[in-house]
């Protein structure tokens, strides 16, 4: 049986912003399908997180080609759920995938050439179902392929119908500032950028969201929260079933330190002045840029889904609580 979704699911129209200068309106908030939704996950929980996603406004998904584990299966896992449920709502979505990390064994399968993103595509397309995604993205910069064939093959994917849009993601700023007039000189202009971008990841401040605001792209930041540590969840510990607890491959408990520790409970303090969460706070830091459209959450349970959502209630700071910010992280 398909999902009826809520009726009222669009009944703040403050919960979107355009993204650059496209005709395109994201949600503030996106929902990020790297962990909790590959074929070792619960898919009775990553579908409990997607309809609660959407039942709340949330239309952005965002995919790529190796997100699981295995590679590949957290597409496989949305293709179900929106096969069974969303199927009716499909034209309500923006839903992304990717290619630029190793994907198969081989010359081909990595990195950013023509072969391979177009195939890596191909691929994805049949594991989501789908003759189209909204957003396609080259996942990173290749050292050695020209960015014209790299870029050349995003083009073709928006031309050749699919794809609707061309994304990068992990560009530094004179590489998206290329990036943007190859695709802009191809026809298909740069829609999205995915960068890295947090309290504890502020390097996109010094340059690339300039030229994101300057070039009319619209900024999407993935690990808002620093995978987790912008939270309350490591105060007293690592959580046995925590990112850092259970799958260390990206947040390693080494990472967790004396000193982030104690930074991360000054923000706590100012966030509770604020009447936000740590992690309510956090996300309406990244918000503030005018280079960020979206920031992309990840989820373990939909209650957390729901406590991001509260970020949006209070999205202004004052100056003195930006300026306390930066001293806690300078």
């Amino acid at each position: 049986m398909s999902h009826e979704p809520s009726p009222e699911r669009y009944s703040n129209p403050s919960l979107y912003r355009r993204c650059g200068k496209s005709g395109v309106k994201l949600p503030l908030l996106s929902l990020g399908l790297w962990h909790n939704f590959g074929a070792v996950d619960s898919y009775e929980n990553s579908r409990a997180m997607v309809l609660a996603a959407f039942d709340r406004g949330i239309t952005h998904f965002d995919l790529a080609n190796n997100y699981g584990p295995p590679p590949g299966s957290a597409e496989t896992t949305f293709c179900r759920i929106l096969k069974e449920d969303l199927a009716a709502h499909r034209d309500e979505l923006i839903i992304s995938t990717k290619a630029g990390y190793d994907m198969w064994a081989g010359p081909y399968g990595d990195w950013g050439s023509r072969k391979y993103l177009l195939s890596s595509l191909d691929q994805s397309l049949s594991r989501l179902g789908l003759d189209y995604v909204d957003i396609f993205y080259s996942h990173r910069p290749d050292p050695n392929t020209p960015i014209e064939e790299t870029m050349g093959a995003v083009a073709h994917a928006v031309k050749s119908g699919k794809a609707l849009y061309a994304g990068i993601s992990n560009y530094d700023a004179a590489q998206t500032d290329r990036a943007s007039k190859v695709l802009r000189e191809m026809g298909t202009p740069c829609l999205i950028h995915q960068p890295k971008f947090s309290m504890f990841e502020r390097t996109p401040e010094s340059a690339l969201l300039g030229v994101l605001v300057r070039e009319g792209i619209g900024g999407i930041a993935f690990t808002p929260l620093a995978q987790g540590m912008l939270t309350d969840r490591y105060l007293n510990g690592i959580p046995p079933d925590s990112r850092a607890g259970h799958d260390p491959r990206f947040l390693r408990p080494e990472n967790i330190t004396d000193d982030k520790i104690s930074r991360i409970r000054r923000l706590g303090a100012i966030a509770r002045t604020r009447g936000q969460s740590l992690a309510q706070m956090a996300l309406a830091w990244v918000l503030r840029h005018p280079g960020i459209t979206s920031a992309l959450i990840g989820a373990s349970k939909v209650s957390q889904i729901e406590d991001n959502l509260g970020a949006l209630d209070n999205l202004a700071f004052a100056g003195e609580e930006l300026s306390a910010i930066d001293t806690i992280l300078s």
